[in-house]
């Protein structure tokens, strides 16, 4: 009689002990590492946590789906567009990247041969991709990268409202999905930008380092709200939307990779 394959459940690795957590290492869950400022500025309606907020809500709803072992989140990281606005934290890429690698390789010592990062940033994503490749070339372990950002282009029909890229319609509407107690319904008509503050209608094919700033300074980009997107038309049931189709690309990829999950 042949036996019925044990189904595998994932968890907080928080939550365990350590007996508990060299089991399921040793069992070959992967591990999931979320990255997520802890502390960087979202407007005036959104709190500084958003991108850990949004970090840890996917990662919860992947648990649900998948048997991942789901590490504290990454909340320091590189975040230089927002140093100017007060509460922001922010280290240097090269403290950034060698935080998430170090991180890394103690689960590889403890004996995890498959990882996931899961970044809900955007200056993020550079250092993450060379401390991937830190890792690769010592140890031979492809880490793989979700970046939260680049997901969901299913519901790109969903936003009415020109992409602002930070604490727009889009991150609004994941934040009244999430969390929406923490949202300054108050405020979202603080992140329309003045005539004076928007963008030449037509930008460059350059690019060019960004940092966001609440009063004209040398060199920086003017948004006195923190914000560079329309937020007024956020609903809960469009960043519900959202999230789903972001857990279905994660989902879809990594049963690709290791149809064993």
């Amino acid at each position: 009689m042949t036996a019925t394959p044990r189904r595998r459940t994932g968890c907080r690795l928080a939550d365990l002990t350590w007996p508990e957590a060299a089991d399921l290492i040793g069992d070959g869950l992967p591990i999931l590492l979320p990255v997520g400022a802890a502390a960087k500025a979202h407007g005036p309606h959104l709190p500084l946590g958003t991108d850990r907020l949004v970090a840890e809500a996917v990662a919860e709803r992947l648990l649900a789906q998948l048997p991942l072992l789901i590490a504290p989140t990454i909340g320091a990281g590189y975040y230089p567009a927002f140093v100017d606005y007060p509460g922001s934290q922010h280290v240097g890429a090269a403290t950034f990247q060698a935080l998430v690698t170090e991180l890394a390789e103690s689960y590889l010592r403890h004996g995890a041969e498959r990882i996931v990062i899961l970044n809900n940033g955007v200056s993020t994503a550079a250092p993450l991709q060379l401390a991937a490749h830190d890792i690769l070339h010592r140890h031979g372990i492809r880490i793989v990268i979700a970046n939260l950002p680049a997901l969901g282009h299913s519901c790109d029909g969903l936003w009415e409202a020109e992409p602002g890229g930070h604490a727009d319609e889009k991150e609004t509407s994941l934040l009244l999905a999430i969390a929406p107690a923490l949202v300054r319904l108050g405020r979202l008509a603080d992140t329309v930008p003045p005539a004076a503050e928007e963008e030449d209608a037509a930008p460059l094919h350059l690019r060019r380092p960004v940092r966001l700033t609440p009063e004209e300074r040398p060199g920086g980009s003017l948004s006195r709200s923190g914000a560079t997107g329309d937020a007024t038309r956020a609903t809960a049931q469009k960043g519900e939307k959202l999230l789903a189709a972001i857990i279905a690309d994660i989902v879809a990829d990594l049963r690709r990779l290791w149809p064993d999950l």
